[in-house]
Order: structure tokens, then sequence, then C-alpha cells
């Protein structure tokens, strides 16, 4: 293990929630990594766990145990510009955002490199930020491949860093609406659930009393006679947030393969799920930045096909 070229250090510390898990698991998660690059790093010797250099990737961590990650400097990877169709609703020089169609993962990941948003920004956007490494450029927050909508792009490191702070502080609002199985009785509410990693799949999350806090804030639009329309609003950031308080509650996402009913009344690509409104201040200006966006007419179809309870 060199150190020439050895940029970020991470400390890591277990806590109830990750004890018992792998080392690779650990550093997957933590970090928001793929599991192949986290055994990587562990194996190549840039881990160290309670200070001692570890390589083996199945070794278990426990709660108190710190972790230490040197990241270096990642090897370029060639991330083809591809002419994928994107709608582009605002640009300027610090940032673009984006209205992503259902059915494109955000960036690369698991070995694959091409089909995915980053490879149409490259195609579509001279300049985007580096802070995320080659298979990330510009990517500030993710939408999952089967949610349509809203999300802001950096398009250099200065816009990056403020539109991070401005998503960790709950400076920027993300409001989405979603069709859900059944009618939902009460107006609004706030779904305050932790989420962690489902320990009997680990591609999905739950909720959990040791997971991470998780704040969801829903409001009924329309009660059709057996669905409703609801809007979410985002306080945290977790991985299939609202997909898994919205099951939490009764009521999963129509169209949801992972979260929701199996038997589905239509037939879908993915779930009914749309980022609509987000709003952020500007990185450079400071002017109040808010986009709105229509729903996709595959969504707009099926609302018109319901009857109103």
């Amino acid at each position: 293990m060199t150190t020439d070229d050895q940029t970020v250090i991470k400390h890591l510390v277990v806590d109830e929630e990750n004890g018992g898990d792998r080392l690779d698991c650990f550093v997957s998660e933590e970090l928001n990594i793929s599991r192949s690059r986290a055994q990587k790093l562990i194996s190549d010797g840039f881990v160290k766990l309670n200070n001692v250099v570890v390589t083996k990737v199945s070794k278990t961590v426990k709660t108190g145990d710190e972790a230490t990650v040197t990241l270096p400097q990642p090897k370029p990877i060639e991330i083809i510009a591809q002419d994928i169709p994107l709608d582009i609703v605002y640009e300027d020089e610090y940032l673009a955002v984006i209205n992503k169609q259902q059915g494109l993962t955000v960036h690369p990941a698991g070995g694959s490199y091409t089909n995915t948003l980053v490879n149409a920004l490259l195609f579509k956007i001279k300049n985007l930020s580096g802070i995320n490494g080659d298979i990330r450029p510009g990517i500030v927050h993710r939408l999952d491949k089967d949610t349509s909508g809203l999300m802001v792009v950096a398009k250099n490191d200065f816009a990056h860093v403020d539109l991070s702070g401005q998503i960790e502080r709950k400076e920027c609002r993300r409001i989405y609406y979603a069709l859900v199985e059944g009618v939902v009785k009460t107006d609004s509410g706030t779904i305050n659930q932790p989420i962690a990693r489902s320990k009997s799949d680990r591609k999905k999350m739950a909720v959990d009393a040791k997971g991470k806090t998780a704040v969801t804030m829903y409001e009924v639009i329309t009660r059709y006679a057996d669905f409703t329309l609801v809007k979410f609003e985002l306080k945290t950031g977790r991985t299939h947030q609202i997909r898994v308080h919205a099951t939490f509650l009764g009521h999963p996402v129509v169209g949801d393969k992972s979260y929701g009913y199996k038997k589905q009344k239509f037939n879908l690509d993915g779930q009914l799920l749309h980022s609509k409104i987000i709003e952020f201040t500007h990185p450079f200006t400071k002017e109040h930045m808010r986009f709105e966006s229509r729903l996709p007419d595959y969504f707009l179809k099926v609302l018109s096909s319901l009857s109103l309870q």
C-alpha cells in the first residue's frame, strides 16, 4: 500500500445498527460505495479496524469498533457520453435541474458504465463537478431508477459543496407525489421511523428501531375509491425512504416491485412516485429557486382511470 496517491481519510464508528455486519458491508453502506469497491479497499490494505490493517473482507465488526478508510485517488474510468433523451428544465454555469424519466439509473455501478443519467449528462452538459469521483460527476443527490422527476446537478465543485450542505441542513425542499394503495384516513401527518438495511434482504431497506433517523411528512391530495394521491416531503434522505415509510403506513406506493403489493392492478414499469417540486438557494446568486414538474403521462393515465371516493 502506497501513500503518495492517497487523498481522503474517513473515520467511521460502528453503531448498534451495524454491529455484527461484515466489514465490507459496513464500509459499503457508510461510504455509499459499491460492495465490490469496499472489498477492494479492504483487500488492498486501505482499511484499518481499531488501528490495525484488516484485509479480510468478511471480518465481523462489533458495536463501538472504529474503522479508518483511506481513499486513494481513483484511477480514471472512461465513462462514455451517450445521447440519451434528457429533459433539462434549467441550466446555468453553476447547476442544472433535470426532470429524470422513469427507468433511468442515476449513475454507473457494479461494473456497468453505460445507459445512466451520468452518461446522458456527459453528452448534454459541458462541465460537471468532480467531488463524487469519475463515475458520479455532478450528482448531488439521487432518485431511484424507477422514480421520476426533478433533481439538481452541480456543474462545479463550489456549487456541489453548497448544494450538499443545503440538503444536509434540510434547507433544500424535495416534494414528491405518489399514488398509494388503499384510502389514507388522516389528512396529513409525519412519519418519524428510523430506517436500516433489511436483515432479510440486503438490497432492501426497512423500518428498524436501531436504524438511522428518517422523517417524512405527508398530505392527502385526492382520495379515490381504492387509492390515494399523496404529497410526501422529505426531511431526511435515506435510501428508499418514501417507499419504506409508505409501506410502514400500510399504504405502499402503487407499482413498487420491492415494497408494494405482489398483485398489482395496473401494468406499470415501476412505482408511481414522482419528484414534483424542488426548492433551494442558488449557490452563487443566493436567489430562491423553485421548480415544479408535470406528472408523467403514464401516471396521469392511471389517475384518469380511477373513481373518486
